[in-house]
């Protein structure tokens, strides 16, 4: 029985949201974490560790990279492959400038003695941010995979829809970037 392309990307689809699903619930059970353990009654207050500036910076680029890869997204309908180069190319710059002061925002962290072992608030900070940078990370290498991809020759249909599989995730990874704000960093900046 043979499947039509629909069908299969219609399977790709409900099999990653599947994922992305089962990423909701690993995130919410560290979200429920964190709210558990911060404050700690000894070591470091979250008042002590965060800077509003870090935040801020980090933000901004993260949650920019999701307007332009709508301009990605807007060059598939045409196929504009030069908005399409753009819209990727300009994400993934944003990702990256995230990425590092991600990590230059733990380095500083770590050299101030705010570790992983310092009490369980900062444990638990570690492990929610900490895999959503890997998110990020993944989502970087993920981008640099498509840009390969759309340079070779492949099926229109076939890169239009790894296209909008990869956007879900990217959103996804924004989306757990606004309730980390919210949750972890601005009852404690504001």
């Amino acid at each position: 029985m043979k499947q039509t392309s629909e069908v299969l990307f219609n399977d790709k689809r409900l099999g990653f949201f599947l994922y992305l699903v089962v990423e909701a619930i690993m995130f919410a059970t560290l979200f429920a974490t964190y709210i558990l353990y911060t404050p700690s009654p000894r070591g470091a207050d979250p008042t002590e560790v965060y800077e509003l500036r870090t935040v801020v910076l980090t933000s901004v680029f993260l949650l920019s990279s999701s307007g332009t890869l709508l301009i990605a997204e807007s060059g598939l309908g045409n196929w504009n492959r030069l908005k399409i180069w753009i819209g990727l190319g300009t994400t993934f710059l944003l990702g990256s400038i995230f990425m590092g002061l991600e990590v230059h925002e733990f380095y500083k962290y770590w050299s101030e003695g705010y570790t992983l072992t310092m009490n369980n608030f900062l444990a638990s900070f570690y492990v929610l941010v900490g895999l959503h940078a890997s998110h990020v990370a993944f989502g970087l290498v993920w981008m640099i995979l498509l840009m390969v991809q759309f340079k070779q020759t492949m099926p229109k249909s076939l890169f239009i829809e790894k296209h909008k599989i990869f956007n879900y995730y990217w959103h996804f990874v924004d989306v757990i970037w606004v309730l980390i704000i919210l949750i972890v960093y601005a009852p404690y900046l504001l």
